[in-house]
């Protein structure tokens, strides 16, 4: 049995990249970027005007001149137009190209119309006002979203500007999500008296979702040779395997035996903590193995602490956890690291974890009224209210 630590330190020496593909602009969200996406023009590409209003030339307003006539109107659009006479203006729309000789534009709110072609400028006119000039937020061919960049809407937007219909992305790795016992049966069916509907692999299921990761998904039974045939396959197919039972010590827990016998390389089994300590972890050259304890929110506990940042990594999208404030002290004598379900509730000095213990970790209710775990290190029999932990949030 090893050290939530030591354990952590392994999983992370194991992480993997799995290439890049190009996908449509439509599926991209969500996605890390594999290479700048570069402007191919500059940003804006021209000289924008950004307010509805008028655009004179400056000069002739420095010159005395108050009152101008329309010389027509520029819209969004519309090819450039340009200035017959400095003592003439053009209407203009916001998005608007700037009309060639104008140098300043004054907003509605701040004319007087004398009739319908003629207003009256009411303010003190300043030169280059509202204007967005060309290549003011970026040059044409700099990087516009850099490499490693998660694809937001608004990436999603740069990406679209410059007609980049296709992106190129990380790949992500195929994924098998198991459960098994011969207790659990499929959610569309009626259990017996004995039996109790799958519940760890949808969990886990909407978890991938969070990341983007596409699974298929088996059931496996208490029958050695049928684990064994169904894991021989399994193996060679995926880059991912997650396990969700059937590694503890109990007489029909068969996978890690199975694992060692199909050539998967065990770096540990066990973990110092409370849930999860019978967490198995291995790979061989094709997959890497996650199998987690059956009860839920072991299941839960292990997938946050272990996959989800090894994925992260993997990604480079590593980020720090934050921690929060513990409510009241907490006592706890095993000498185990103890993730506490936790409620945090947000204060203007930070968030206070209050811990709602449950009834162990097959309690899945408990889980639908708390936010995450709050990891408590081993090391100490009471935990005082103030000391800070990290949290791990669901979302």
């Amino acid at each position: 049995m090893i050290s939530v630590e030591k354990a952590s330190k392994i999983i992370g020496s194991h992480t993997r990249s799995y290439g890049q593909e190009n996908v449509p602009l439509s599926q991209a969200l969500g996605r890390i970027l594999a290479s700048d996406v570069k402007a191919d023009r500059p940003f804006p590409p021209y000289d924008r005007v950004c307010m509805d209003g008028i655009a004179i030339d400056h000069s002739s307003y420095q010159n005395g001149q108050r009152t101008y006539r329309i010389q027509d109107v520029q819209s969004a659009g519309s090819a450039r137009m340009a200035l017959e006479s400095s003592n003439l203006a053009f209407e203009v729309m916001t998005g608007a190209i700037l009309p060639k000789g104008t140098s300043t534009v004054i907003r509605y709110e701040d004319l007087k119309w004398i009739s319908d072609d003629e207003v009256e400028i009411m303010i003190d006119a300043k030169d280059k006002a509202n204007i967005h000039y060309c290549g003011e937020d970026l040059e044409r061919s700099a990087s516009l979203v850099k490499r490693g960049s998660v694809l937001r809407s608004p990436e999603i937007a740069l990406c679209a500007t410059v007609g980049a219909s296709y992106v190129p992305v990380l790949k992500l790795p195929r994924v098998a999500l198991i459960s098994s016992g011969d207790e659990l049966v499929d959610i569309d069916e009626h259990p017996e008296d004995h039996q109790i509907r799958k519940s760890n692999i949808h969990m886990l299921a909407a978890e991938l979702g969070k990341l983007g990761l596409e699974y298929d998904s088996f059931h496996l039974h208490d029958v050695k040779k049928e684990i064994t045939e169904q894991l021989t396959g399994i193996l060679k197919e995926f880059d991912i395997v997650m396990m969700s039972g059937g590694v503890s010590k109990g007489k029909f827990d068969f996978i890690p035996g199975v694992l060692n016998d199909l050539g998967v390389r065990k770096h540990f089994h066990k973990v110092e903590q409370r849930p999860g300590k019978p967490f198995w972890f291995g790979t061989s050259d094709k997959c890497i193995v996650f199998a987690f304890p059956g009860n839920p929110v072991s299941t839960l506990v292990c997938y946050m602490k272990y996959f989800r940042p090894w994925l992260k990594r993997c990604l480079g999208t590593d980020q720090a956890l934050r921690n929060v404030r513990l409510a009241e002290d907490f006592e706890f004598r095993p000498s185990l690291t103890y993730f506490a379900q936790v409620r945090v509730e947000e204060t203007e000095t930070g968030g206070v974890a209050h811990i709602l213990k449950g009834h162990g970790s097959g309690d899945m209710v408990n889980l639908s009224r708390v936010d995450g775990f709050l990891e408590l290190p081993e090391g100490s029999n009471v935990y005082h209210s103030g000391e800070y932990f990290a949290f791990l949030p669901f979302d």
